[in-house]
């Protein structure tokens, strides 16, 4: 197997044709057709379906795209690592979750192209389970998660600490007037939240055990766009940090309360591979992070969130 074969079959199901696909690498279609005939048989597997409109991954196929983007990306991480000077220059791949993107990704940005010209930082916007497997395996350099005890296999470095509250459409029955509830009122109200395994709810779930405390009735909505769409169709509740939704409040279209007895909240990190050495360019995204989510959280620009450290 070799390198260019794992570019040329992912620049194949990128570009879903072959002709296209040797258009844009300047290979002869018969020579691309070779190396991927000889890729299969040394995986001993067929990678892509051909029809007469193009081409189409295999299960297989599905499966070895992942491996092959992220060893192409190692590859360019190693060459940037040897090639560059003492000024921070490359690409970093940076994951974001839906639920933190609106308060730190263009913040951060706008920080990146300022203080280091010479990287392209690339935001990715996943959901929180999507990034950790694609933080493990080497497709992102960096990724914010959050902190529920699973982390271990990556080197984590604190954001901040996200208060969640109690958000409704403005106009809906729950809690009218009031500035707060307990975590057993919010619990029992119907919830809109993400799945198992993304976001917030696991966080939630640890919280309302602890409490002897369990979600009764909750629709499960793995995009914060139709999360929203459903709060103002007013098919329930949801737990959720304020920044997703700070537009909508700003506007008058939603409300927030806050939540006690007990209060609840989530720990931001951001985290990086403990097997794959970060690169100079990595290095200053990572630090360049931290400053930017500390004055984002200091000017109140991150809603209910608190810069690690601070009392």
């Amino acid at each position: 197997m070799e390198l260019r074969q794992l570019r040329y079959f992912v620049a194949i199901v990128d570009h879903g044709s072959l002709s296209r696909a040797a258009l844009v690498l300047h290979v002869a279609q018969p020579a691309l057709t070779q190396q991927l005939r000889q890729l299969e048989e040394d995986l001993g597997a067929q990678l892509l379906h051909r029809t007469a409109q193009g081409v189409h991954s295999t299960d297989a196929g599905k499966v070895f795209y992942e491996h092959a983007q992220a060893i192409l990306k190692q590859v360019a991480d190693a060459r940037s690592a040897v090639t560059q000077s003492a000024r921070p220059a490359g690409n970093v791949t940076l994951g974001l979750p839906h639920s933190i993107s609106g308060a730190l990704a263009l913040p951060l940005l706008t920080a990146a192209r300022a203080h280091y010209p010479d990287i392209t930082l690339q935001l990715t916007e996943e959901l929180t389970g999507n990034l950790t497997e694609q933080l493990k395996s080497g497709r992102v350099n960096l990724a914010v998660l959050f902190d529920d005890g699973q982390l271990t296999p990556f080197a984590t470095t604190p954001l901040a600490d996200e208060a969640l509250r109690f958000i409704c459409r403005t106009d809906a029955p729950w809690f009218a007037g009031r500035a707060a509830v307990t975590l057993a009122e919010a619990l029992g109200a119907t919830l809109i939240l993400p799945g198992l395994q993304h976001g917030v709810r696991p966080r939630i779930e640890a919280v309302a055990r602890a409490a002897g405390l369990a979600t009764a009735n909750v629709i499960e909505i793995n995009s914060i766009t139709i999360l929203k769409s459903a709060l103002l169709a007013d098919l329930g509740a949801t737990i959720l940090p304020v920044a997703p939704v700070l537009a909508e409040i700003q506007r008058g279209q939603m409300r927030w309360l806050d939540i006690h007895s007990p209060a609840i909240a989530r720990s931001v990190v951001l985290c990086a591979s403990r097997t794959l050495p970060p690169t100079i360019a990595v290095t200053a995204i990572s630090k360049l992070a931290v400053d930017v989510a500390r004055e984002l959280c200091d000017g109140g620009a991150w809603p209910g969130a608190m810069a690690v450290g601070q009392p």
